[in-house]
């Protein structure tokens, strides 16, 4: 009777494991046709199913690949990400204590061996019964295809997550990933093409990933273009990562190098790019260029691309840290106060929570361990600034350092900075960036676009209530300006009246001396002259008369000496009077 009854057991056993196992393989094969439609609605049916196969078998690799590739058909990045973050690599490296790292070092710390993601040949998983060959007989039966290859089931891992953390801007995770994977499918097919004779060989694989690879890509709406495979498919994403990582590096490089306006301009290149890159990727892009922004004293720009960083990425603590700074430094108290309260709220939830916001690959610049510390330097910094507002001190705002101009600048400076910042950060403008953004769901494109439009708006209202009061300055500027030149030329009209005055007066002074002196002078000339003639009229006779006659006589010699028509030689002595 023992005996029967535990044959009857075991066959109750044998029979519950095959129709488990036959009602997860149905799950499976409907689950295959509703993903070959490739519609939306059916692949979201197919999701069920796949889910209900997996709560009989958590661990079928049929079922989880199929699911996790159906969730990158449908850009759930996020759902792919969270399926499989034990095998992100930059998650694997981090303690638990520790928190994330930051996205600078990040990089640094990636290798082809810390991305190892599949069982290794010592593997307890692996079946005992190959312990009993030799080496040369394994190495036999596995050049034969008699061999399973033991990273085979698990490859799909690197295709699928690689693409995934691509997506949600986990650049260096996708770049290891989508390579290791590509290394791997290069050196199975290798392997595979070795034994393969030469009208079995085919670049087709009859596995599950080649089955739905096609599933991954969208098909064309052009007729004339075929849709991309996986490789070609993944052969772009890595070129795209790979000019992505070298434009933000020359960008960082030139940051730490304080060269600011040469990573104004590679970040510029990122963010302002032809083709769209990732949100996650976009809001770390616009937090950097927001800080060379500031380095250079670019107010209004840094602001700027804060805003841009929280509307993608609300939970930023570096653009709320970053922002509240900038608007503390141009006297904006109030809005510094609200965001600092908003940041202490996000301190708090952390601490409440016990982790950072977000989920756990998301990446963050700052450490769980350094919150408490950072919020109680943000609790005295919120009642400084309180006692200051109620001091009164909430009008100052310094409108020269937020438009960046000198103090004492012209109107048309003015002008030309109120109308450059007015083009680029004008609110009907708020939302253009999210148009080369690749969202990582898109749901949320509505609440981004608000938090844009609002963030831009109040942005705006700044520059034009900074505009007016160095507008108003200039004027009282010019006004004063203008009376003191007025002032200055009626002073000089009164002098230039007084030198004309004094002047007319000496000229009359000297006219009337020298009148008086003329007439002396002619009074005594007309004596002299008297005197003069009166001598001249008895004198001058005789002595003309002498002279005359001493020349006849000397002319009358000489007109005796020589003929009368011959010349004469006469000197200048003989006639000279």
């Amino acid at each position: 009777m023992a005996v029967i009854s535990q044959c009857t057991s075991g066959t109750e056993k044998k029979h519950w494991w095959l129709s488990n196992r036959r009602i997860v393989d149905k799950y499976i094969k409907e689950a295959r046709s509703l993903i070959a439609t490739q519609e939306q609605s059916e692949i979201g049916s197919a999701l069920n199913l796949l889910d209900a196969a997996l709560a009989i078998f958590p661990r079928l690799e049929q079922a989880l690949e199929l699911k996790a590739r159906s969730l990158l058909y449908l850009r759930r990045f996020k759902d792919v990400a969270d399926m499989l973050q034990d095998h992100i690599p930059s998650l694997k490296m981090t303690n638990d204590d520790s928190g994330s790292l930051s996205s600078e070092n990040s990089s640094q710390h990636l290798s082809r061996e810390g991305v190892k993601l599949l069982s290794s040949f010592n593997s307890p998983s692996r079946d005992p019964s190959f312990k009993c060959f030799s080496v040369s007989d394994l190495k036999n039966k596995i050049m034969a295809g008699l061999c399973k290859n033991s990273e085979k089931e698990g490859r799909w891992r690197y295709l699928v997550l690689g693409q995934a953390c691509c997506h949600l801007g986990l650049m260096e995770d996708a770049m290891a990933l989508l390579q290791t994977g590509k290394r791997l499918a290069s050196a199975a097919l290798r392997r595979e093409s070795i034994c393969w004779s030469d009208d079995s060989f085919s670049l087709s694989d009859n596995s599950c990933s080649g089955e739905i690879s096609n599933t991954i890509n969208p098909p064309s709406t052009s007729p004339s273009r075929n849709p991309l495979t996986e490789t070609e498919n993944i052969n772009q994403l890595l070129s795209h990562i790979k000019f992505l990582l070298r434009r933000q590096t020359a960008a960082l490089a030139a940051l730490d190098a304080s060269l600011y306006s040469e990573a104004i301009r590679h970040f510029s290149k990122i963010v302002e790019g032809r083709r769209s890159a990732p949100q996650g990727f976009l809001a770390e892009c616009y937090m950097h260029r927001a800080s060379a922004y500031r380095s250079a004293g670019r107010i209004a720009e840094s602001i700027a691309d804060c805003n841009k960083t929280l509307a993608l990425d609300p939970t930023c603590i570096q653009a709320l840290d970053t922002r509240a700074s900038l608007l503390e430094k141009i006297r904006c108290l109030p809005d510094c106060l609200h965001d600092l309260e908003h940041l202490k709220l996000l301190y708090n939830s952390i601490l409440r929570d016990r982790k950072l916001p977000g989920p756990a690959w998301k990446r963050h610049n700052v450490r769980y361990g350094e919150i408490p510390g950072k919020l109680c330097a943000l609790t005295i910094k919120i009642q400084e600034l309180k006692q200051r507002v109620a001091s009164g001190q909430t009008g100052n705002v310094d409108s020269y350092a937020l438009i960046g101009l000198r103090r004492g600048c012209s109107r048309s400076e003015l002008d030309r900075a109120h109308l450059l910042l007015c083009l680029r950060h004008k609110p009907d403008k708020a939302t253009n960036f999210i148009d080369r953004c690749e969202l990582a769901d898109e749901r949320d494109i509505e609440s981004v676009k608000d938090r844009a439009k609002m963030s831009s708006l109040l942005l705006y209202r700044l520059l034009q209530k900074g505009y007016t009061n160095v507008m108003g300055t200039i004027m009282d500027e010019e006004a004063a300006e203008k009376q003191r030149k007025k002032e200055a030329a009626a002073l000089q009209a009164a002098q230039a009246a007084a030198i004309e005055i004094q002047q007319t007066q000496e000229s009359r002074n000297e006219s009337d001396l020298n009148s008086s002196e003329n007439l002396c002078c002619n009074r005594n000339n007309n004596s002299v002259e008297n005197n003069c003639t009166t001598s001249s009229s008895s004198g001058n006779s005789s002595s003309f008369q002498g002279v005359f006659c001493r020349d006849i006589a000397t002319v009358g010699n000489l007109l005796s000496q020589v003929r009368f028509n011959s010349p004469i030689p006469v000197k200048y002595e003989a006639l000279s009077c």
